[in-house]
């Protein structure tokens, strides 16, 4: 498993998840048990996303931010 994410929230993670699920690739949140039931526990540490480590480039490629264009508005 690689993890391609870590996020300051459950909320954060599971969007990430979310995404990563409707491009067909599996996503696993590990803390996601104690972050849901014990929040306090993960605040340092954060929310990991992981996927296996042969979909980590493309998942890695579909959670990067867009980069802006070079043409001008």
């Amino acid at each position: 498993m690689t993890t391609i994410a870590t996020c300051s929230s459950i909320d954060e993670a599971q969007l990430i998840k979310s995404l990563l699920d409707a491009a067909g690739i599996a996503a696993f949140l590990p803390e996601e048990m104690t972050a849901n039931s014990a929040p306090q526990l993960v605040f340092g540490s954060g929310v990991r996303v992981q996927v296996e480590d042969e979909d980590a480039p493309e998942a890695r490629r579909i959670i990067e931010p867009p980069r802006a264009s070079g043409n001008p508005a």
